[in-house]
């Protein structure tokens, strides 16, 4: 029998499986851990049921400490109750959940592991904050991909009704939360199988009520505590067979089989990696590769990372097993070693000791550190970890990834090493956050997952800016599942949503041979090709690329959707790469378009039909010629008088090419030089505000409002414009104690957004001839 299928992101996946397995849902939204949150508060909204028929309550409190009290509190009442977080957040909630675990009440937290602010803060991905919260007492069972986040949200439930230890359900902040997946939904009656009402009723009868009076939480002095906190052993020592009888039930009712800890590769692999989550992937995709070649290698996925069941990981590994890497996304500074490290160390020792180990001998293993902040995995860093492995004093306490010129923990690894993405459609689009690009292409990938039979994967590469800070969208789809998740380097398909970005980023060096670029662009068919930087032109010669353009700007303002131009980007890719019929596209960009824009009134979708409709009409094909022939190169990120600071990192960082940094070149204490921004020229304003001396009441509300200090107003003496240029503007200054100043306002075209901020604020207004109002026209 077939199962509904639906192309969504991890958080989204979870949230499916919270919501309708929980009563008290008490949030504080972080990033990247916030969307959860908020879907389940919009199902509440809409009277959603959970699967026993009741409305969830969803509570958004102060701060995570109001939420750490809430759930508990909530939990001791025999109710089913959750919480979202991550990062600092899940720090604040890390007293009570000692608490919570120590009085054995089922519960799941669902975690976006994220890393924790040290040197600099990060919203970014790993598991430090995790493994900050591994000693609470909580089990946790980490997801590795987007379908797995909603299968393990629901088994983690049953598992902690049966055992009565709570858990930390996790997956990879942003790679897994935010990556968009076509899965395998699970269903309400799969919810209602999985679920045992008795262990639900267990947890009510438990819960502390003036009707059965019981007390909890009392003070023990040092004669019974100790004896008092070993009464848990036995909970625990049982907890592993519950996770995976509950794992077995689910394979029943789904088919999808899982392991508390799965081995993947060669059955006589000799050299083997220990890793969990969304990186196992890449792992196994790059042992598939290496050993289609001849190689004998393998993985241990650790799914069930506590409690640590000794017994699972031995039966897990090949009895052919030398060498193991063991791969920890943290970094516990003053540790003998990262914390799975540690684990798989002494249960290696406990296996021997207990002889229990399949093992020939006892195998060299190291540790090493990868991926912390979202930093890219890919395969290139899997073969130089397995070419460490293979020598006789393999690199132990590595980092890969890095360089580190300091420590020289860091391994080599050859940059240009790809396992290939055969039958895979491959595309990049670069956007600005809050252009709609985003968005746009999430509703591509749904169009795609619905439409055809492709499996589909994307994934949106954000800076902490956030609004108005370059994305880029990465997507992949095919005939066969994807289970990729790093970043794309070679594209069939590159779009820029942004006129100035081919002067400041080098997209085209990730485009292979044949690939097609979309630009939108002001310039028409004959002109265009002088505008783009030679750096572009060469792309698109020696790749033997094809060209195509659209005035999406333009087009528009003039529906009157301002600088929203994601739909008729979104039709012009749907057209140009020819997915699907174009017919079929555009009916279904119309239906993604109600979907999204409904709630905001019938004539908002009417505009985004338009856009649609007038996409269609202005896409333009370029020639490409046999010779670059402009005249500029593209920009260097920071001018020359910069200092050797802005020079040497932040330059680097603006060129988006900040992985190559050496570890020498970071603070070590996280303190940067100030006034730096004043070197980042960003370009990115398509309209940029002009100032109108005849309407100006030089309130400076303009500079006030500016929310990237790029308006400056000055009162200066009148002697400092005898070498103005004469388009310079100026007019008297008619503040108090100003007589005799001039005054003007100046923007910054460079710096400006062109969000509007300043036009919308001004109470300035231009008047005609009879000083009448001139409606429209602000200072």
């Amino acid at each position: 029998m077939s199962r509904k299928t639906v192309t969504v992101d991890g958080c989204t996946a979870c949230a499916h499986v919270v919501h309708a397995t929980n009563e008290i849902i008490t949030i504080y939204p972080i990033t990247p851990s916030s969307p959860i949150a908020e879907i389940c508060d919009a199902k509440s909204a809409k009277g959603q049921a959970n699967i026993w028929g009741t409305v969830p309550k969803v509570s958004q409190m102060q701060s995570e400490a109001g939420v750490a009290g809430a759930v508990h509190g909530s939990l001791t009442t025999g109710a089913m109750a959750t919480t979202i977080s991550a990062s600092q957040g899940l720090l604040l909630i890390i007293p009570n959940m000692y608490k919570i675990a120590g009085e054995l009440t089922p519960t799941v937290f669902h975690i976006t592991a994220r890393s924790l602010a040290a040197q600099g803060l990060s919203i970014f991905g790993d598991h430090s904050d995790v493994m900050a919260a591994r000693s609470t007492g909580f089990a946790m069972l980490c997801s590795q991909n987007v379908q797995e986040a909603m299968d393990f949200a629901l088994i983690a439930q049953a598992a902690t009704l049966e055992s009565r230890i709570p858990f930390m359900h996790f997956f990879d902040g942003f790679r897994t939360s935010h990556e968009v997946q076509k899965i395998e939904e699970v269903s309400f009656d799969d919810m209602r199988a999985m679920i045992d009402d008795d262990h639900v009723i267990a947890h009510r009868k438990r819960g502390l009520t003036p009707d059965r009076p019981a007390l909890r939480g009392t003070s023990q002095n040092p004669d019974v505590y100790f004896q008092g906190r070993e009464t848990v052993n036995k909970y625990y020592d049982a907890t592993p067979d519950i996770v995976q009888k509950a794992m077995d039930r689910f394979a029943g009712i789904t088919g999808r089989k899982y392991k508390l800890f799965d081995y993947l590769g060669d059955p006589d692999a000799e050299r083997i990696i220990v890793v969990m989550g969304s990186s196992a992937e890449v792992a196994l995709n790059t042992v598939n590769t290496l050993n289609a070649k001849g190689e004998k290698l393998g993985i241990v996925l650790v799914r069930l990372y506590r409690p640590f069941d000794i017994n699972a990981f031995s039966e897990s590994l090949p009895s052919s097993v030398k060498s193991i890497a063991v791969l920890d996304r943290t970094k516990e500074p003053g540790a003998i070693g990262e914390p799975l490290y540690l684990d798989v160390r002494t249960a290696i020792g406990e296996m021997m000791d207990r002889g229990i180990s399949k093992l020939q001998g006892y195998p060299k293993v190291i540790g090493g550190r990868y991926g912390l902040g979202s930093k890219d995995f890919t395969p290139a860093m899997v073969k130089a970890i397995f070419d460490n492995l293979s020598q006789d004093k393999p690199k132990n306490h590595f980092t890969i990834g890095i360089k580190d010129d300091v420590c020289d923990t860091s391994l080599e690894f050859d940059e240009s090493f790809d396992i290939g993405e055969k039958n895979e459609f491959r595309s990049l689009f670069y956007g600005l956050g809050a252009d709609g690009t985003v968005g746009a292409n999430k509703n591509t990938i749904k169009i795609i997952g619905q439409e055809t039979d492709n499996f589909s994967q994307a994934y949106f590469v954000y800076d902490s800016k956030k609004s108005g800070a370059t994305t880029v969208s990465h997507l992949r789809f095919g005939k066969d599942r994807i289970h990729k998740p790093y970043l794309i380097k070679k594209a069939n398909f590159i779009a820029c949503h942004n006129p100035s970005f081919p002067e400041k980023i080098d997209m085209l060096s990730n485009a292979e041979d044949g690939a097609i670029f979309l630009l939108t662009t002001s310039h028409n068919k004959d002109d265009v090709w002088d505008t783009l930087p030679v750096e572009v032109q060469e792309h698109l010669i020696s790749k033997k690329m094809k060209f195509y353009i659209i005035d999406a700007i333009s087009l528009a303002e003039e529906i009157g959707l301002g600088a929203r131009i994601n739909m008729i980007m979104q039709t012009a890719f749907f057209v140009i790469s020819g997915i699907i019929p174009k017919e079929d596209a555009v009916k279904s960009i119309k239906t993604e378009i109600k979907k999204t824009y409904m709630k905001k009134g019938e004539d908002i979708v009417n505009l985004n039909y338009e856009a649609v409709d007038k996409a269609l009409q202005n896409i333009v094909e370029v020639p490409v010629p046999d010779k670059a022939t402009s005249c500029k190169c593209m920009r260097p990120p920071v001018p020359e008088h910069a200092p050797e600071f802005v020079k040497n990192v932040t330059a680097k960082l603006l060129a988006d090419n900040g992985d190559s940094l050496p570890v020498s070149a970071m603070p070590a204490d996280g303190t940067w030089p100030t006034g730096t921004t004043q070197y980042e020229k960003r370009n990115i304003g398509v309209n940029i505000p002009i100032w109108e001396p005849d309407a100006c009441i030089q309130c400076a509300q303009c500079s006030f409002v500016c929310p990237h200090a790029s308006i400056r107003v000055k009162a200066y003496d009148p002697s400092e414009l005898k070498d103005a240029p004469s388009a310079f503007k100026s007019v008297d200054a008619t503040g108090k104690d100003m007589k005799g100043l001039k005054f003007t306002v100046q923007v910054a075209p460079e710096d400006c957004t062109g969000c509007g901020s300043c036009v919308f604020n001004c109470p300035g207004q231009k008047k005609d001839a009879d000083g009448n109002k001139i409606e429209g026209v602000n200072a």
